[in-house]
């Protein structure tokens, strides 16, 4: 194999596990931000989390198709093949799930940062968007952990 496919590999596998741990890891301090129920805990971690966001889910959303092109097109893996098919499905599907929990990543920092600067609770509109935020947590590691197993397993799937 030469190392073009590697480097490929490892960019494509790098990002993966990016998406999966700050995903896996924004969920986490939200929840556990959320759960304190005190404004300026939830503003500042809400805050980090939208850096996080921006810095790595970002930039591998962005790198992830295109390393997994090159990629399949290095193998000789045709971008028809049914595994790779319902893996660009599933990362679809993941993004629609994402775009909008970045914008209410957001509203609920800014939320609770001015909830914070008046001293008061948060408001039932951060604890509505944190439970949407929250259901959509669902479907989207549902489908980045099916498109793993499709990375790794790679089954033959017809269409």
């Amino acid at each position: 194999m030469s190392p073009w496919v590697d480097l490929l590999r490892w960019v494509h596998v790098i990002g993966a596990t990016v998406l999966f741990g700050t995903g896996a890891g924004i969920a986490f301090f939200m929840l556990m931000a959320q759960r304190t129920g005190q404004a300026d805990i939830v503003a500042h971690v809400a805050g980090t989390v939208v850096i996080a966001d921006t810095m790595f889910t970002a930039t591998a959303v962005i790198v992830q198709p295109i390393s997994g092109v090159l990629l399949a097109q290095a193998m000789g893996w045709p971008l028809s093949e049914g595994w790779i098919v319902l893996s660009l499905l599933l990362y679809v599907v993941t993004g629609l799930f994402w775009l909008p929990v970045v914008w209410i990543q957001i509203r609920i920092r800014n939320l609770a940062r001015q909830a914070a600067i008046e001293n008061r609770p948060l408001p039932a509109e951060e604890k509505r968007l944190f439970r949407i935020w929250f259901a959509c947590c669902f479907p989207a590691f549902a489908a980045v952990l099916a498109i793993l197993w499709l990375m790794v397993t790679r089954p033959e799937i017809g269409f």
